[in-house]
């Protein structure tokens, strides 16, 4: 063998050994590094003030949160729409109610998520909508929040600011666009997220779908509900208004419908009754 050939050879391995590395132990020292990195007090002053629930949880509840928010804010990117500017107030109000959905579930925070476009307020989507003749045309949806399939969450920022300023209304943005993340996870946005396990699907489709059926009742009937009637849509805004209301209303979400309850506390593997 030439010298010329096996020095291509000893490039060929450093390569290949470079890219093996990267593969398969890279992601692994990456999310140490980031673990171990301390959690600004800047960001400590953050969650005091726009979230003071969270000193009541215990205190390694705390502590996960926190190692979740950076491992979120290292791999997630922010874009300011419309004119808003991100800063970290944005960045770790979004991210410390984001990362709650996910406590306890020994997990990467949404993997398949990518970016978080934030607008000032309201902004306008454009759909093509099909009539019943089949014709499509355009419409345009003032819209709140709306999450993506394509690894992508849109927030009107003034709204998730309300949503931190009453956490007793059942009404959360980020809880809900991000439960909507969770529930794109099995494939599908249809109001059946992962579940750990096959049996727990059927219990889930019991309890849901007539958790679901009744809402759209009240809703038609013009009835008060404890769930916003947005979520009589489909069984998709269903989970992820019952979401909101299972975070933000526990107390009352378990006296008036308790097994609706009692699954999303085996999901989210919380009792946000403890807070």
């Amino acid at each position: 063998m030439t010298t010329q050939a096996i020095v291509s050879l000893l490039i060929l391995s450093l390569i290949l050994t470079t890219v093996i590395f990267r593969v398969a132990f890279w992601p692994s020292i990456r999310l140490k590094r980031i673990q171990r990195r301390p959690f600004p007090e800047p960001w400590q002053r953050i969650l005091k003030n726009r979230l003071p629930f969270l000193a009541r949880m215990p205190s390694a509840q705390q502590e996960q949160l926190q190692l979740l928010i950076k491992v979120f804010l290292a791999d997630k990117d922010f874009y300011g729409c419309a004119g808003q500017e991100i800063n970290d107030d944005i960045r770790v109000t979004v991210a410390a109610q984001a990362c709650l959905l996910i406590l306890n579930q020994n997990r990467t925070p949404y993997p398949d998520l990518e970016s978080i476009l934030v607008y000032p307020s309201t902004f306008v989507a454009t759909r093509d909508v099909a009539d019943e003749l089949g014709l499509v045309s355009t419409d345009h949806i003032a819209l709140l929040g709306e999450s993506w399939s394509q690894g992508k969450v849109v927030l009107a920022w003034d709204n998730v600011e309300h949503g931190v300023l009453n956490l007793q209304d059942g009404q959360n943005v980020v809880l809900h666009e991000f439960a909507h993340q969770l529930d794109h996870e099995s494939g599908a946005t249809n109001g059946a997220p992962v579940l750990n396990t096959h049996g727990a699907y059927k219990s889930w489709a019991h309890v849901f779908s007539e958790e679901f059926e009744e809402l759209q009742r009240d809703a038609v009937h013009g009835r008060r509900s404890l769930l916003d009637h947005y979520g009589a849509t489909n069984p998709a805004e269903f989970f992820a208004v019952a979401t909101e209301t299972f975070f933000e209303r526990p107390m009352e979400m378990a006296a008036h419908h308790q097994e609706l309850y009692d699954q999303l506390k085996d999901y989210y593997k919380l009792d946000p009754r403890e807070w």
